[in-house]
């Protein structure tokens, strides 16, 4: 890739994960001896083409001020309601100066893989398209509540990773206007299918996991030992 661009990295970090049964927010659960969140920018700050990272936190989070950064690259702002608008108003705090392209990450994904940074990055410039990582779905599946009611095929259905990548404008308008409609915004990847944008599917490691439940944080503390041993 030898086009020269700007890019931005967001992190909403306004949750409180309630799934995990916890009195403080997931993302400070320690892996090791550092927190999910302190992994999770570690790995973007090893991307040199991401110029700065803003990570939005609520405003009475108590424990971001406790946390070792990696460099000067880090901007806190005000976290949202929801994702959509935590990622919006980080957004927002770009428009003295934006990027070409903003980069999104769940800061319960640790385990991401930079070469798969990497190569979403350079796919979507290259393409001048944005797109997210994603895996495939594997396991058979089931359509259903207490019953199976059908086996849905799946030679086209993928499990939707993080960084997803697009560019500035368009992800500051889609999601503006899909918040302004009441619209359902599960991941910036739905606010720009909404808005008519292309999302390219870049396929990533299956072990790009979401902490969201107690097992899925000793699985991840296992891998990210097995990880670090590697390196």
């Amino acid at each position: 890739m030898n086009k020269v661009i700007s890019l931005a990295a967001i992190i909403p970090a306004a949750g409180v994960g309630s799934r995990m049964g916890l009195n403080h927010p997931k993302q400070y659960l320690k892996i090791g001896d550092q927190t999910i969140l302190e992994h999770t920018l570690d790995k973007l700050s090893k991307v040199d083409l991401i110029e700065h990272i803003y990570i939005a936190i609520s405003d009475d989070d108590a424990y971001f001020d406790d946390l070792e950064l990696p460099d000067n690259r880090v901007t806190r702002v005000s976290g949202g309601k929801e994702r959509a608008n935590s990622v919006l108003n980080a957004l927002k705090a770009m428009k003295g100066s934006p990027p070409e392209w903003v980069l999104v990450h769940d800061a319960a994904r640790p385990l991401v893989c930079i070469n798969d940074i990497e190569k979403l990055i350079t796919t979507c410039i290259s393409a001048d398209e944005g797109g997210i990582l994603a895996s495939k779905v594997k396991d058979t599946i089931k359509k259903g509540d207490i019953y199976s009611q059908e086996t849905v095929p799946r030679d086209q259905l993928w499990q939707a990773l993080t960084p997803q990548l697009f560019p500035y404008t368009a992800l500051l308008n889609a999601l503006d206007s899909a918040l302004v409609d009441g619209a359902l915004i599960t991941d910036e990847a739905s606010a720009m299918e909404r808005a008519g944008q292309p999302v390219r599917l870049i396929s990533g490691r299956s072990d790009n996991i979401k902490i969201t439940t107690p097992e899925d944080h000793a699985l991840v503390c296992f891998l990210m030992d097995q990880q670090q041993k590697s390196i």
